[in-house]
């Protein structure tokens, strides 16, 4: 749920895998990214779209082999079979049947093998493929693709069951999010494009989702379905939305050409490495961590994000710094187990988004605040929401404790390149954020006036060092009005960036 911000009115090391691109027309057809073309990455990084691995010619011993020439054969073998069965779908269009709930629901321990050309197709009638809380459910070599999925709700493994594996299967073209997760996940070396809403909707609505790994898959072109324009602010669109996550690898991800956000960490996740992936061309940020905790950012490439999102505000004259990386209301917490206590983003290559990073936190965005959008949420530190009332809020412990904050954030070892003539910008773009607003609301808030300023700014911990720039970069600090040089920056107060360097010119 979005929180862009409460509205009145020592150079980094480049992955090898970076260093090179292949040479190609463009990247998988996105269906109206960007104007520029992806071309697909050389080396480790995921460019599986149209390039996934053969499933099995012929049917492994003991399976069920579906046949798609008959109508719902799918659906029904699973229901006539006990748990634990392997079934084999032979090549062609497998259908489900005519009504919008004819789906597929798996039992315990069930294994969905694809044979080449093997693919389960929704024709834009059924809601959902595979649904049920079934667990260690595990599907491969398969094509998902035509499913008309309500907004919020996903069409591979629909209920969010635990312990699920999706490999080497293509989802694609559906509405909704081509996929929910459960605990103990693992999605490895999908491709996840064109999706109306996500690639993947990471929510169970019930216990926080555990041990999520997301590694190797291509994540293209979803949010079709425009999303944000229908719907504003409702912060429901993307690559890859995680909700109450705790505990998650996402590594070795291409994550491009997105209508929206490319990895968004929403409402008290907690425990991520975020490593090792390409992000770029995506309409907004390539990575939002939003009133969450304790995240560990490194040895990613993030370019060319937040075109869009930046020309608009631009072009209303907002000068809030629309960032790549956007760290809102989000923290280290030593008090919530984790493999960190901050929030560190290290050894990142950043070249040519519109903007660097923004850590932000509004100061009229706390537990039981008419301002929280996440409205039925409250922090990792208070039970329940309607503890954070007055007069209780104003003292003691709930006076911290009711408030998402953005603290011991380490930023180091990063490397910033823009060049304004390739992202076409003037002086909105190229900016650094630390700020907040100035607190107004509710009447009863503890957080009125310039309190949160001051503690974002001085108090908590957020700390910029050992960088390097290249480009027209600038630094905005404390409020959105207040735009400093570098020189500013590195002196008192702020006292940012120390043992950084600068060069003017950008370029890689």
């Amino acid at each position: 749920m979005t929180a862009r911000r409460f509205r009145l009115g020592r150079a980094a090391p480049l992955l090898g895998v970076l260093l090179t691109v292949a040479a190609c027309s463009g990247g998988p057809d996105t269906d109206g990214g960007p104007a520029q073309a992806t071309a697909a990455p050389s080396g480790s990084v995921a460019a599986v779209c149209d390039k996934q691995p053969a499933g099995p010619a012929a049917a492994p011993a003991g399976a069920v082999v579906v046949d798609p020439a008959v109508p719902g054969d799918l659906a029904a073998k699973t229901r006539s079979a006990g748990p634990g069965t392997t079934f084999w779908l032979k090549p062609g269009k497998h259908i489900l049947g005519d009504d919008k709930y004819d789906q597929v629901s798996p039992k315990d321990g069930d294994v969905y093998i694809g044979a080449a050309g093997a693919v389960v197709d929704g024709r834009k009638i059924n809601q959902y493929a595979f649904t049920g809380h079934a667990v260690d459910v595990k599907i491969t070599y398969v094509t998902v693709q035509g499913f008309a999925a309500p907004r919020d709700e996903g069409v591979v493994n629909h209920d969010s069951g635990d312990g699920w594996l999706i490999e080497h299967s293509t989802i694609q073209d559906n509405d909704g999010a081509g996929l929910m997760a459960g605990a103990r996940q693992q999605v490895r070396g999908n491709c996840l494009r064109r999706n109306g809403q996500y690639g993947m909707n990471a929510y169970s609505g019930g216990t926080p989702i555990t041990a999520l790994v997301v590694e190797g898959n291509e994540i293209a072109g979803n949010n079709t379905g425009d999303w944000e324009a229908k719907i504003d602010g409702c912060g429901c669109s993307g690559g890859v939305k995680f909700w109450d996550v705790d505990g998650a690898d996402v590594r070795g991800n291409w994550v491009h050409d997105n209508h929206g956000t490319g990895l968004w960490a929403d409402t008290n996740n907690n425990d991520f490495l975020i490593e090792g992936n390409l992000i770029e061309n995506n309409d907004s940020a390539a990575l939002i961590y939003e009133i969450s905790y304790n995240a560990v950012i490194r040895d990613n490439t993030i370019r060319k994000n937040n075109w869009a999102d930046g020309r608009r505000y631009a072009d209303k004259s907002d000068n809030f710094p629309t960032s790549a990386v956007y760290i809102s209301e989000s923290g280290g917490e030593p008090r919530i187990k984790a493999r960190t206590a901050k929030i560190e983003i290290s050894r990142n290559y950043l070249e040519n988004n519109w903007s660097g990073i923004t850590l932000w936190e509004n100061a009229d965005r706390f537990c039981n605040s008419p301002a929280n959008t996440s409205s039925g949420d409250c922090t990792r530190l208070v039970p329940a929401v309607k503890q954070c009332a007055d007069p209780a809020i104003t003292s003691g412990p709930l006076l911290a404790d009711c408030r998402w904050k953005t603290q011991h954030v380490d930023i180091h070892d990063n490397k910033f390149v823009l060049d304004p003539a390739v992202v076409g910008c003037q002086a909105s773009c190229g900016r650094m954020g630390l700020l907040s607003n100035f607190g107004s609301y509710p009447d009863w808030s503890p957080y009125r006036g310039d309190d949160v300023q001051e503690s974002i700014t001085f108090k908590q911990d957020n700390r910029w060092h050992d960088n390097s720039y290249a480009g027209p970069w600038t630094f905005i600090a404390y409020s959105a009005d207040r735009v400093l040089e570098i020189g500013e920056w590195e002196g008192a107060p702020y006292s940012q960036d120390s043992g950084s360097t600068f060069i003017a010119q950008g370029g890689g």
